[in-house]
């Protein structure tokens, strides 16, 4: 007989593989299942390994065939050129229902800069990502992103988006001076499609491994645990270096990344704003400002100003009762 080669894996450890899968990371792919074994079980044979035996004990069926081949659209060349914000509703908890997942990613490296999960996608959720992305990176040269309500106003279904009646989002971009770019078809959003093709098929089961159970959690998981193990295995290099990103005041952004209206002072020295009475306080600038147009901002945790001009006339928190006010832009 010939002798047996040192790379072949003991039996002992196929069963332990074949267990594991079975009891702890059923339906999990091949790919996902080996880099546990490697990480969390000290498993030193391959990926290839892994994929035969897991279909040779039927615990793992062949992936369907591709459909044609489709070309890619190249990506940016540099980090910051390019931003993609999606959002993909999904029951990535199990137990509860549906809710969306905000992603935030780098078009020329598929770095994944801001991921959480939110109950209904929509103007807060599209500030938020765009805060915790330009808060840490800066701000990009362009975003892009699907043609939904809160992104664009669209005046006939299908139609092209309106460039003149900004959506807050749009008015946001457009102070910044940042590119705002809508998708007409799920072939241009193609980056985001496979990356949430990815998340929906690992997520889930990491949630359900760690005993992720709630919202809050999950987004700690996202932003602490799962965020730099996904980009240190899918991130890829830029194709020139250094970045686009243009470096911005965290202050500065929570002024711009939030609700803006405008609104005219009533005879009461009150501005009326989402079923709110906003009292203007004493100001040592004029006796009042009653009839002055202003505006109101609403910011993501509920709170509110009154600004006339770059002037900040009062700051009130989520139920419209003053808070000390700061007399700046």
């Amino acid at each position: 007989m010939g002798k047996r080669s040192g790379k072949r894996v003991p039996a002992d450890r196929c069963e332990e593989v074949a267990t594991l899968y079975r009891n702890r990371y059923q339906g999990f792919t091949a790919r996902h299942f080996h880099e546990h074994l490697v990480k969390d079980h000290r498993f030193n044979w391959g990926y290839t390994w892994t994929k035969a035996f897991l279909r040779s004990r039927g615990l793992l069926a062949r992936a369907p065939r591709r459909g044609a081949h489709r070309r890619r659209r190249e990506r940016r060349p540099l980090a910051g050129m390019m931003l993609h914000q999606d959002g993909s509703r999904h029951a990535w908890l199990e137990g509860l229902p549906a809710l969306d997942l905000i992603v935030t990613m780098d078009d020329a490296t598929s770095a994944v800069f801001s991921a959480f999960l939110t109950e209904e996608e929509g103007t807060a959720s599209t500030f938020r990502g765009l805060s915790e992305t330009f808060g840490e990176h800066g701000l990009p040269l362009s975003l892009y992103t699907d043609r939904g309500s809160h992104d664009f106003h669209t005046p006939e279904a299908g139609a092209e988006a309106s460039r003149t009646r900004l959506t807050q989002v749009g008015r946001a971009l457009e102070r910044r001076g940042i590119e705002h770019i809508a998708a007409y078809s799920p072939e241009a959003r193609g980056r985001s499609e496979r990356l949430f093709q990815t998340l929906q098929d690992r997520l889930p089961k990491e949630f359900r491994l760690t005993g992720v159970a709630t919202m809050e959690a999950a987004n700690r998981f996202l932003k602490e645990v799962y965020l730099p193990a996904h980009n240190a295995r899918f991130a890829v290099p830029a194709q020139e270096p250094g970045s686009a990103f243009v470096p911005t005041a965290r202050a500065d952004l929570a002024e711009i990344l939030c609700v803006q209206e405008d609104r005219q002072v009533g005879n009461d020295n009150c501005v009326s704003f989402n079923r709110l009475k906003l009292q203007i306080p004493e100001s040592p600038m004029r006796a009042h400002f009653v009839k002055a147009r202003v505006k109101v901002r609403q910011y993501p945790d509920g709170s509110h100003a009154i600004f006339h001009g770059p002037l900040c006339l009062g700051r009130y928190d989520q139920a419209g009762a003053p808070t000390e006010p700061r007399h700046a832009a």
